[in-house]
């Protein structure tokens, strides 16, 4: 009978020292979630020379010279009445620092053109 209570006793230790353990783990802080670096912005986009702007409500980015920016550069150039017009667009980018020292502290890189919102404006004006 003392071999059977030494047994259980040994039983409910060892049981009872695992929970602890899974306990601890369950504890473990959540990880932190990274929010997505590629965002969706609204702004006035301009094109000249070596250099783009897009600039929205409360920010102002350099934007990164590549084929996309070229691209969207292309598309904005017929709703532009002179050669410094800023045009609206909707854009996905990326937000570096910028390596160069001059101009802005950063850059957008453009992942995707979404859309050109001064097409809606310009057609509104054609029809009147």
């Amino acid at each position: 009978m003392k071999k059977f209570l030494l047994i259980l006793g040994l039983v409910f230790t060892v049981s009872s020292c695992q929970d602890e353990g899974r306990q601890e783990l369950m504890k473990q802080p959540e990880m932190e979630k990274i929010q997505d670096s590629i965002q969706t912005l609204t702004g006035e986009f301009i094109y000249a020379g070596d250099a783009a702007i897009l600039r929205g409500n409360d920010f102002v980015y350099g934007v990164s010279i590549d084929s996309i920016s070229k691209e969207l550069a292309e598309q904005v150039k017929p709703f532009q009445k002179e050669e410094f017009d800023m045009v609206s667009v909707k854009i996905k980018g990326k937000i570096v620092p910028n390596p160069r020292q001059e101009g802005w502290d950063e850059n957008i890189e453009i992942r995707e053109i979404l859309k050109i919102l001064d097409t809606e404006k310009s057609l509104e004006q054609q029809e009147k």
